[in-house]
């Protein structure tokens, strides 16, 4: 297999330094906020609809089962909603953060360059919404397709044993795809292209793949994840998957 596990690895930290540059700063930060003020509202809204049931199905007064009861439930409804944070957030944040992904990949790609970083339009913006947004199906599809078999290898004894590290490897290949395609569209080449370029450096694709895995799962550095790895894609773009495509 060609390419380099550490290399690919590097690519994500060159990326976290890239996304504060000049230009480059304003895409990092407005996907990031977006987000952020769509989790708060989720929250905001889960948490009221959740204070409603309990105040319609449980008695009020001075019932001490009652107020027993809500506080242990409430604990359980904040583990829910932070299991529901941790398992939708990179989905989410994709699916807002798409439309400003292929700029931020093509202001990074200037920078690489040595171009001027030109201003985002907003009708540029606007027009790029709707085929981000399918982009993004695209690649959510693909991702059931393959996913959906390797789920039920966690049901097939014996064979079960494997699933768990076959299910990384196979996501740390997904977040490879994942980012690696929005240098790789700005060019026009189609998701299918780009799984067969990505699979011409496949140990650095892994070696990306898998600091983004790591790095998503550490709070508060996971906010950074998306605009990182879309930096550090246009550089892995720039340095080794051009040449194949």
């Amino acid at each position: 297999m060609k390419g380099n596990l550490a290399r690919g690895a590097g690519y994500f930290i060159q990326g976290l330094g890239l996304i504060w540059k000049p230009g480059i700063r304003s895409l990092t930060l407005w996907p990031i906020l977006v987000t952020l003020l769509v989790f708060a509202g989720l929250i905001w809204a889960g948490a009221s609809y959740f204070d409603t049931l309990l105040n319609q199905f449980l008695p009020g007064g001075d019932s001490w089962w009652a107020e027993g009861l809500r506080y242990i439930l409430w604990p359980l409804f904040a583990l829910a909603l932070l299991l529901v944070w941790y398992f939708s957030f990179t989905i989410i944040a994709n699916l807002i953060g798409s439309p400003f992904n292929g700029f931020l990949a093509e202001k990074v790609e200037q920078h690489l360059r040595g171009e001027k970083i030109e201003d985002l339009s907003a009708a540029s913006f606007l027009r790029e919404i709707i085929p981000s947004l399918l982009n993004e199906v695209v690649k959510i599809s693909y991702f059931l397709l393959l996913a959906v078999p390797l789920l039920i290898l966690f049901m097939i004894p014996v064979i079960n044993l494997a699933a768990p590290f076959l299910w990384g490897l196979f996501m740390v290949w997904m977040l490879a795809l994942e980012y690696t395609e929005y240098p790789m569209d700005n060019h026009g080449l189609r998701f299918k292209k780009v799984r067969t370029v990505v699979r011409t450096r496949r140990l650095s694709a892994l070696g990306f793949g898998g600091m983004v895995t790591l790095c998503m799962l550490v709070p508060g550095l996971n906010l950074l994840v998306m605009p990182a790895a879309v930096a550090g894609a246009t550089v892995f773009w720039a340095r080794e998957l051009e040449g194949s495509a």
